[in-house]
């Protein structure tokens, strides 16, 4: 694995930030009925934050930029500070005093899998000013990390400024929405759905590698330049330039699910930026987002570079 260089570019992540509520529980209750759940707990959030801080603990401090919005609540000094202290730089992110800050209530069930409902609060106010927020913090920057936590026409716009600056975009087509802006797709270098969103977008389904590659070269013919199919414990199908593979997962004990997809999205940003080759930048992606799902958590899930090399080590980035 390529070692950090002594100078990488700048990560820019524009997205949403949530605090999440966090229940764990055998299994969520079904309508009109009501479970007891094990545990309750809060911690940041949201794809955006998360994916911030995934980039931010592998990167070197200083090297990425959240832009987005949270409310002037105990939330939204929270999410801030926790971002502040992963290393990721708060500058762009503005405080809205007419909201309260997007919050996500989230059900951990035996089995580790996730079930998410958000509020969205500050993320829907997004507007104009996260377009040129991004736009700014993206000179010489390496990487743009989005996703559709907020308005599209401000993620729209900043991928335009990306594509002008040659800033590689790394996008992140969750959660789903009805009606995309005509082009928006294609402004990704990489577009980075999980099985149901590559299901939702190929127009059949994703059971295993051989489908994935099926969906990724269907996506592809969509206009989107990249494809990587992030298939949690059956790997990712990576459809990008010269190289179409199946990367392998790693094997690593499931605590919880939350924030596994960020943790690849950062990690393969943290790749980009810091000049690896492709295939390189997949592996660390895979070993953060395998990281990832062994603690619980969302932004406090996210793995140390130090964590991920460990893992790279022990098991073999199979090239």
């Amino acid at each position: 694995m390529t070692p950090i260089p002594g100078k990488q570019k700048k990560i820019v992540v524009l997205g949403g930030l949530n605090m999440d509520l966090i229940v764990d529980t055998p299994r969520p209750a079904g309508p009109g009925e009501t479970t007891e759940g094990t545990r309750f707990y809060t911690t940041p959030g949201g794809k955006g934050g998360n994916q911030a801080v995934a980039a931010g603990r592998l990167s070197q401090p200083g090297s990425v930029e959240m832009v987005g919005r949270v409310g002037a609540d105990s939330y939204g000094r929270e999410m801030t500070e926790y971002l502040n202290a992963s290393g990721v730089g708060t500058r762009y992110l503005r405080q809205d005093s007419t909201t309260s800050s997007g919050v996500a209530v989230i059900f951990v069930d035996a089995t580790g899998q996730n079930y998410v409902n958000a509020v969205y609060g500050a993320n829907a106010r997004c507007d104009a000013h996260q377009a040129a927020d991004a736009t700014q913090a993206m000179q010489g920057a390496g990487a743009l990390l989005a996703q559709q936590e907020v308005p599209l026409e401000a993620t729209f716009e900043a991928m335009k400024s990306a594509r002008r600056l040659g800033v590689t975009v790394v996008l992140d087509p969750a959660p789903a929405r009805p009606k995309l802006p005509d082009g928006f797709l294609q402004l990704a270098d990489i577009l980075t759905p999980n099985q149901t969103e590559a299901e939702a977008l190929a127009g059949f389904p994703v059971v295993d590698a051989a489908s994935a590659r099926k969906a990724a070269r269907a996506i592809k013919e969509l206009g989107v330049p990249g494809v990587i199919v992030k298939m949690g414990e059956l790997g990712a199908w990576v459809e990008v330039g010269g190289l179409s593979q199946h990367f392998a997962a790693f094997k690593v004990p499931v605590v919880a699910t939350v924030g596994a997809g960020d943790a690849f999205n950062g990690g393969l940003a943290a790749g980009i930026a810091q000049g690896m080759p492709f295939g390189d930048a997949v592996w660390l992606a895979m070993a953060a987002g395998a990281m990832s799902v062994t603690k619980a958590g969302a932004q406090e899930s996210m793995p140390t570079r130090e964590a991920v090399e460990r893992l790279l080590r022990k098991q073999g980035a199979r090239r």
